[in-house]
């Protein structure tokens, strides 16, 4: 359903769904044991290769797992986490990309845009996703 707005033809986006998460990134500080294990279990490996490129890489992993958290939230439900991949556009901005089954959620809700924000410090990742119709 799309609204429309008054005296005019142009349609407005409506937003379906919010999501906020926070990371301490104390708690991404892993030994490269740990570090093997979690990445198998949550990241993609292309945020893998991204992250470790970076001096701060626990705080990327950090904001990486608050992206994907509030996309679940946003979606309002659980989804694998590696089937949330964070990637990002030339200038930098992240973006989420949805894969395997998860990317048919997409049609099934009507979405047509997902915002994504990231930001850290040494001890804090957020993240924020809006999905827009």
């Amino acid at each position: 359903m799309r609204a429309k707005l008054a005296g005019g033809s142009k349609s407005f986006r409506v937003i379906v769904g919010v999501g906020i998460d926070i990371a301490d990134v104390a708690r991404y500080h892993f030994d490269e044991r740990k570090l093997a294990w979690f990445a198998r279990k949550v990241y993609t490996e292309a945020e893998m290769a991204y992250a470790m490129r970076k001096r701060n890489w626990p705080e990327r992993l950090a904001g990486f797992f608050a992206a994907k958290e509030a996309t679940r939230k946003a979606f309002g439900h659980a989804i694998p986490w590696r089937w949330v991949g964070v990637a990002h556009e030339r200038s930098g901005k992240p973006t989420i990309e949805l894969r395997e089954r998860a990317s048919r959620l997409i049609e099934r809700r009507g979405v047509r845009t997902i915002h994504l924000t990231i930001t850290h410090t040494a001890a804090v990742a957020a993240a924020v996703v809006i999905l827009e119709s």
